[in-house]
């Protein structure tokens, strides 16, 4: 009979989360399937659509029944997403780009978040807005913004500045996937240099794959592989951001104990992209991976956009929006320079 009782337990608990997280999981996943189909028909980005429209449903998260679907989205369901990005990652790309390319990318990053860093404190913003648009822009955008988030201690303002960030880095990198193609051509750039100059500034993926292939199909494959060795920068990223603030007080309702010092979903991308790298991965699994991997990403921003209202995001003010445009035009000069450097010292 015992057995028999610990089984029937644990279905009872089963019952009780699935009825506990299924209206949020429902709602959110309807509202990712509406961005997709937005962004699909109207060429808008789907990052984009699905923060617009989660904010836009903001009032659902406020019924107590949808609370931890949305709840469960936003956090797990995001991390799933990004720990599947390390699919896309392998050894063969490091090798394909060549070595001062891959170590221009890192000393990149590496400048990109330390002047915003630097210039959070001259505009008097605090290091965890820093950290998430500094990261975001130097990384991946929209999936850097929310691997980091993921790991930053937390405060009132955590989820208010992950939307700002998302919703900025998005604009921008739209704006830079119409602007940089005249930039490039304005500056006489052969196809090799405008795919680096693409894959190593522009923030999201999907606008670096569109502007490359605007300028020719060398350009675009560039673009795609340098963007590419970005994301896989991601990892020791956050693994450095997690150590370095692991020790910073959490508030009362977090818990109080220090998060892992590797998280969960970061081993997970460092394993999927040595599996890549091994081709343990068949690419029929990869690919699936990718698109299990945008729908996540698509449903976690979507949840984070429901739990944020558009008033809090609005009173960020204006020196968070010069934040993010100043270190857009950082990197932007950066790889320029580095690109001006490569060419020059070879």
């Amino acid at each position: 009979m015992r057995p028999a009782s610990a089984i029937q337990l644990r279905f009872q608990g089963l019952s009780a989360a699935v009825q506990s997280y299924w209206p949020g999981l429902a709602v959110t996943a309807a509202v990712a399937i509406a961005a997709r189909f937005l962004s699909d028909h109207y060429g808008a980005p789907a990052m984009l659509m699905a923060l617009l429209l989660g904010i836009a449903f903001h009032f659902v998260s406020e019924e107590a029944r949808f609370a931890a679907g949305i709840d469960f989205c936003a956090r797990n369901v995001l991390r799933i997403g990004v720990a599947l990005l390390g699919m896309r990652i392998s050894v063969d790309l490091l090798v394909g780009l060549g070595a001062g390319t891959v170590l221009l990318l890192a000393a990149a990053i590496a400048a990109t978040i330390a002047f915003g860093l630097v210039a959070a404190r001259l505009l008097g913003r605090g290091w965890r807005l820093a950290l998430l648009t500094g990261g975001s822009v130097a990384i991946c955008g929209a999936s850097a913004a929310m691997a980091i988030a993921a790991v930053l201690p937390r405060n009132e303002f955590s989820e208010r500045n992950l939307i700002f960030t998302v919703l900025s880095v998005t604009v921008l990198s739209t704006l830079a996937m119409i602007a940089y193609p005249i930039v490039a051509q304005a500056m006489g750039l052969d196809d090799r240099a405008v795919g680096i100059f693409f894959g190593g500034t522009i923030h999201d993926v999907a606008q670096v794959v569109g502007a490359g292939f605007s300028v020719s199909p060398e350009a675009g494959e560039t673009a795609t592989l340098v963007k590419l060795i970005r994301v896989s920068l991601l990892a020791p990223v956050v693994l450095l951001i997690s150590i370095a603030t692991r020790n910073v007080p959490q508030p009362a309702g977090e818990g109080g104990k220090r998060p892992p010092l590797l998280p969960g979903f970061v081993i997970a991308f460092l394993l999927f992209a040595a599996a890549n790298s091994l081709g343990l991965v068949p690419a029929m699994v990869s690919e699936g991976g990718m698109k299990a991997s945008h729908w996540a990403l698509l449903a976690g921003i979507v949840a984070v956009g429901m739990k944020t209202s558009l008033r809090r995001v609005l009173d960020v003010g204006g020196d968070a929006i010069a934040l993010v445009v100043a270190e857009t035009i950082f990197i932007g000069l950066f790889i320029l320079a580095g690109i001006y450097f490569l060419e020059h010292a070879g």
